[in-house]
C-alpha cells in the first residue's frame, strides 16, 4: 500500500521519490497539495507485486473482494479552504436530494469525458461501507447521507467512483478522513460497480478524499479493470474530471453565504 500521512513535511513527502509516479504541478483549484502526495520508485513496486499476488491468489475477479476493496494510493485533504461557513451542518441543515447529487449527468475536459453509469442516494452510512471502525465513527459524528456514483469514460477505458458523505461536522470529515487511510484498516466505502465494466477495485486504483466544510467528499479512480496507469499524473487527471460532480456543493455554500 502507499501510504499518505497527515503530515506536512514536504520532506518527508519528497523522500526518494521516483519521477514517473511524482504528480507535475498543474492548474486549478482542485490539484491536490503535492506535500501529501506520496511514494517512492521501490514502493511502487512492493505494492504492484502485492496486488498482483492478489490476483493471483483471488483469480482477479473475485466480486466480494471488490466489495471490500481500498484503494492502492489514498491522500486525504484536511484543510477545507473556502468551506468554512459550513464547517457545521446546522449552517447547512437541508438533506441531499437526488436531484442535487446526481446532476452531473456529464463530466469533460479536454483530455476526458464521462458518463454517469450508476448512482445510489441512502440515508444509511452503514448500507454503503465496511469495517467496524469506519461505521462506528460514521456514527459516532453523526453521517446522515452516503451519496455514491460511478462514472464510465467514453472510451471505456477508466471508471470513476463520487463519493459524499453528509456528516455533522468538519471535524468528523477530518476523522472519517483518517480512518480512510487504508494504513488504518479502519473500513472502507464500497464502490458502485456501472453496467458494462469491469467490477471496480480489483487492481490498481488511487482515491482523493477531500474535506468540504461538513462533507467528506471522496474521487477513487481506476484504469478499467484495475491495469497499472502510466503515473499518477493519469490517476490525478481523472480524478479532477470526476470531482466536478461535487460542484452542487459549491451551491450550498453560496446559499449558506446569503449569495
Amino acid at each position: 500500500m502507499i501510504e499518505a500521512r497527515d503530515s506536512g513535511s514536504a520532506q518527508t513527502a519528497q523522500q526518494g521519490r521516483g519521477r514517473d509516479f511524482w504528480p507535475e504541478d498543474k492548474p486549478g483549484r482542485k490539484l491536490p497539495d503535492p506535500k501529501l502526495l506520496f511514494g517512492a520508485a521501490a514502493a511502487i513496486v512492493a505494492v504492484i507485486v502485492a496486488v498482483a499476488a492478489v490476483l493471483l491468489l483471488t483469480g482477479g475477479g473475485d466480486e466480494k473482494a471488490a466489495k471490500t476493496a481500498v484503494p492502492t494510493a489514498y491522500t486525504p485533504d484536511y484543510l477545507g479552504e473556502g468551506f468554512r461557513q459550513i464547517a457545521s451542518r446546522s449552517a447547512d441543515a437541508r438533506a441531499i436530494t437526488e436531484g442535487e447529487a446526481f446532476s452531473a449527468k456529464d463530466l469533460k475536459t479536454d483530455k476526458y469525458a464521462f458518463k454517469l453509469a450508476a448512482s445510489k442516494l441512502a440515508n444509511d452510512c452503514k448500507a454503503g461501507t465496511w469495517g467496524g471502525r469506519l461505521q462506528a465513527d460514521l456514527a459516532k459524528y453523526q453521517c446522515t447521507q452516503l451519496v455514491r456514483a460511478a462514472y464510465v469514460s467514453a472510451d471505456k477505458k477508466h471508471v470513476g467512483q463520487f463519493v459524499v458523505l453528509n456528516m455533522a461536522t468538519e471535524d468528523g470529515v477530518k476523522q472519517i478522513l483518517r480512518d480512510l487511510d487504508p494504513a488504518t484498516g479502519a473500513g472502507w466505502v464500497t464502490p458502485l460497480n456501472a453496467p458494462d465494466a469491469p467490477a471496480f477495485g480489483q487492481g490498481f486504483s488511487a482515491a482523493y478524499a477531500k474535506t468540504y466544510g461538513h462533507y467528506a467528499v471522496i474521487t477513487w479512480v481506476e484504469r478499467a479493470g484495475g491495469a497499472q496507469p502510466a503515473s499518477l499524473n493519469e490517476m490525478i487527471d481523472v480524478s479532477l474530471v470526476i470531482e466536478n460532480a461535487a460542484d452542487f456543493l459549491y451551491g450550498r455554500l453560496d446559499l449558506a453565504s446569503g449569495g
